[in-house]
This record gives C-alpha cells, sequence and structure tokens, in this order.
C-alpha cells in the first residue's frame, strides 16, 4: 500500500456530521465528503488522536490545535484527515477539515 502526501481541504457533506463527538465538545466528524470533485463515505474510523500547542501569545497555557482522523472510505481509500480548530487566515475560514494523506492498493487521482 502507498501513502501520498496531500494537504488539501476537503469538503463535508451538509447533514453528514457524527454528532455524538459534538457531545464531547470534538468536531462532528464528516460521513461523507468531496475532495477534487469527487464524494467519499467514511465507512471505519481506525484511529483518533488530538494534537495540542503551546498560546500563540506568550502564556505558558497549552491549546487544542486539531483533532486527527484515520478512516478508511467506503471506496476503499485509507485517509488521514484532520479538523483544525483556528483557522490558518480570515480569508481560509470555511476551510477548517483537511485531507492529510491517501493510502491505496491503486494510483490516488
Amino acid at each position: 500500500m502507498s501513502e501520498q502526501f496531500v494537504s488539501e481541504p476537503i469538503h463535508p457533506a451538509p447533514g453528514t456530521y457524527d454528532s455524538t463527538g459534538m457531545t464531547r465538545g470534538e468536531p462532528g466528524l464528516p460521513r461523507q465528503f468531496t475532495w477534487r470533485d469527487r464524494p467519499y463515505t467514511v465507512a471505519e474510523v481506525l484511529e483518533v488522536w488530538k494534537e495540542d500547542g503551546p498560546c500563540r501569545n506568550g502564556s505558558p497555557e497549552m491549546y487544542l490545535r486539531k483533532h486527527w482522523y484515520r478512516i478508511r472510505t467506503a471506496e476503499g481509500l485509507e485517509m488521514t484527515i484532520y479538523f483544525e480548530r483556528q483557522p490558518r487566515s480570515k480569508r481560509e475560514n470555511k476551510k477548517r477539515w483537511w485531507l492529510y494523506t491517501v493510502a491505496s492498493h491503486e494510483p490516488v487521482p
């Protein structure tokens, strides 16, 4: 299986968020999303972890930065996606979900 670095935004399908994570203060993992104009469906969550980092204003506090998910899609791909708790910029405010890597037995589109 080959893994490819992607680092591109994905577009969650409206109304497909997993509300159980949201009750714990986590983002609702979208069960369907679009990447490169193709729809994908989350079939299985393989691993979940969080990334934290220091305050960007100099205080000693730590802040939760990203929620990571390693998933398997119904289309047979293994993907690592993440949710950024703070957007990268005001211009990219709507880009909160990102595809980090894709692993497949076939060439990735």
